[in-house]
C-alpha cells in the first residue's frame, strides 16, 4: 500500500470513519471491517499497513492486538487505477445519480482479478456511469457485493460514497431480499426448510469453500425446491434433478453453491462443486442446452434505497441457457 497520508491536522479532503471496537475481539481488522461494513478486511489491512488507523491519537500499528475503543479511519484520496472504461453490454434495470441495478451476464467477472484484468463489470460501469463510489476499495469502485463471473443475475452498485455506505450497511445487516434460481442435480430433501452452517476456506482445497465443523462464518440459507425433472429407472424414486429457489439470510462466498452440494444436490455444471455425475439423461441436456457453467441465476433483489428511502425491488428470469435447460429436463 502506497497512499500517502496528509499531515493529521489536514483532513478537509479525506474521508474520516469512526469506528468501535468491544472487548474481547480476536483481530482488529475483522472487528473494523464488521464494524464498517463498507470496507473490506484487506481494505482494512492495507489501511493499517499505511498507517491510516489511529486509536486515541496515535497511530494502529499494521499487526496491533485489538484495544477497545473508538478508532479513527483516515480514507486517503484515491490514488489512480489503472482501470480503462470498456464499451461493454450492460442490462440496466435501474439509475439514479446513487446507484444502478443491472441484470448481469454469465461469463462477465464482476471485478479484475489475476487471470482476469479486462472485460468486467467494473470496466463496463466505468464507461457507462459518470461516477462510481471510491469508498471501498480503489480496484473495485461502485462494487457494494458480487456474483460469481458464471452467475447471472441482478446487481447494484454504487455510483455515490453516500449509497456505498448505506447499501453496505444494508448487506451486513441482511436487510436485503436476495433469491436465485438454481437447477440442481437430484433434489434437496426435504422439500422446504433452511440450511444454516459454518463456511470457511477448505482445508483441503485453499481454492474452495466448504461447510466447516468449526471456526468459519454462519451462513444460512432458506429453499423451496419449485419443480422435479424426470425418474430414475431404478428404486429410489428421487428425481434426476429440480428447480429450486434459494433465498439468502447471509451472503458467503459460493453459499448457495456449497450449501447445495452439502445435501447432496449440487448445481448442475458446477465445475468446483458438482462432484459426481448427473445421470445420463441430465447429462445429455446440459450438451444439448449449451450450459457451460454452474446453473445459477439471482432472480430477485430488493431493498430499500439508502438515500431516497423508496422501496426497490427487481425480478428478472433466467438467461437462454437455463431456460433451454429447464426445458429439456420437463421433458425427462
Amino acid at each position: 500500500m502506497t497512499d500517502i497520508l496528509p499531515a493529521p491536522d489536514d483532513k478537509s479532503d479525506l474521508t474520516v470513519l469512526h469506528a468501535q471496537v468491544a472487548p474481547g475481539a480476536a483481530r482488529l481488522d475483522r472487528a473494523l471491517a464488521d464494524a464498517l461494513p463498507e470496507l473490506s478486511r484487506a481494505r482494512i489491512q492495507a489501511l493499517l499497513e499505511a498507517g491510516a488507523i489511529s486509536l486515541n491519537g496515535a497511530v494502529v500499528a499494521a499487526k496491533a492486538k485489538p484495544a477497545p475503543g473508538d478508532y479513527e479511519i483516515i480514507l486517503p484520496p484515491a490514488a489512480p487505477v489503472e482501470l480503462r472504461a470498456e464499451a461493454l453490454p450492460l442490462t440496466i434495470l435501474f439509475e439514479d445519480d446513487d446507484l444502478i441495478v443491472i441484470d448481469k451476464a454469465p461469463g462477465m467477472a464482476v471485478h479484475p482479478a489475476p487471470g482476469c484484468e479486462t472485460g468486467t463489470l467494473v470496466h463496463a460501469l466505468l464507461h457507462h456511469c459518470a461516477t462510481l463510489s471510491a469508498l471501498g476499495d480503489p480496484d473495485r469502485p461502485g462494487i457494494v457485493h458480487r456474483l460469481d463471473k458464471d452467475t447471472s443475475g441482478v446487481m447494484v452498485a454504487a455510483k455515490s460514497d453516500h449509497a456505498h455506505a448505506g447499501l453496505a450497511a444494508l448487506f451486513a445487516a441482511h436487510d436485503i431480499e436476495r433469491t436465485y434460481v438454481a437447477l440442481t442435480r437430484g433434489a434437496p430433501s426435504p422439500e422446504k426448510g433452511r440450511i444454516q452452517t459454518q463456511i470457511g476456506r477448505s482445508s483441503g482445497d485453499r481454492k474452495k469453500m466448504a461447510v466447516l465443523k468449526s471456526g468459519g462464518r454462519e451462513a444460512i440459507t432458506d429453499y423451496v425446491v419449485q419443480q422435479t425433472f424426470g425418474r430414475p429407472a431404478k428404486a429410489s424414486n428421487a428425481p434426476l434433478a429440480a428447480r429450486v429457489a434459494c433465498t439468502l439470510q447471509t451472503g458467503r462466498t459460493h453459499q448457495i453453491r456449497v450449501h447445495m452440494a452439502s445435501r447432496g444436490s449440487p448445481l448442475l455444471g458446477d465445475p468446483v462443486y458438482g462432484s459426481g455425475s448427473p445421470a445420463a439423461p441430465v447429462r445429455a441436456a446440459i450438451a444439448e442446452a449449451g450450459l457451460k457453467r454452474q446453473a445459477l441465476h439471482a432472480a430477485i433483489l430488493g431493498f430499500v434505497h439508502p438515500v431516497t428511502g423508496q422501496p426497490l425491488r427487481f425480478e428478472t428470469a433466467p438467461p437462454e441457457d437455463m431456460k433451454r435447460l429447464e426445458a429439456l429436463l420437463a421433458d425427462l
